[in-house]
């Protein structure tokens, strides 16, 4: 993880917690569930926290459709990995591609599976949305389980959240 200070706070997401890990120059993970850190995020993280949240609670209302934020994964990709990322972050709102597209985006046609492990490597979901790719013959994977991938597209398709 980078050498700057970090703290790792809970949200209440309507999908469930969302943990997300920040520092005072990005984020650096958002988790489904697991542990975070009591109390209020030191002045230092405070600002990026609460922008995270704010952009998260925008999406799940429909009202934010990309997110903003300096991100700094941690820990960090491979140059593979990191080049899927960014490419995952040019996927619209709403619509979904496969392994497949993504492996060529990023100059490596055969190179489905290792799409799919980037994917599976990704420590900052929803703001880098793995959710919006798919195998050609049903939903692939998620880290956050099928059924919130599931939701996610659901939400997109809709445009907000709804149980």
């Amino acid at each position: 993880m980078a050498e700057a200070a970090t703290w790792t706070g809970r949200w209440a997401s309507p999908l469930g917690p969302l943990v997300l890990t920040v520092g005072p120059e990005a984020l650096y993970r958002l988790d489904f569930g697991g542990r975070a850190e009591a109390g209020s995020p030191p002045a230092a993280c405070k600002r990026l926290f609460d922008a995270a949240v704010a952009q998260l609670g925008e999406y799940f209302a429909g009202r934010r459709r990309s997110f903003d934020l300096p991100l700094a994964p941690a820990p960090p990709g491979t140059p593979f990995q990191e080049a899927v990322w960014r490419a995952l972050r040019e996927i619209p709102y709403g619509e979904v591609v496969s392994y497949g597209d993504v492996a060529a985006w990023v100059g490596r046609p055969g190179a489905t599976r290792a799409v799919g492990s980037a994917c599976g490597a990704n420590r900052i979901a929803l703001v880098i949305p793995c959710h919006r790719v798919v195998a050609r013959t049903g939903l692939g994977g998620f880290g956050g389980g099928l059924e919130t991938k599931e939701r996610l597209l659901a939400l997109e398709r809709r445009g907000r959240y709804e149980k």
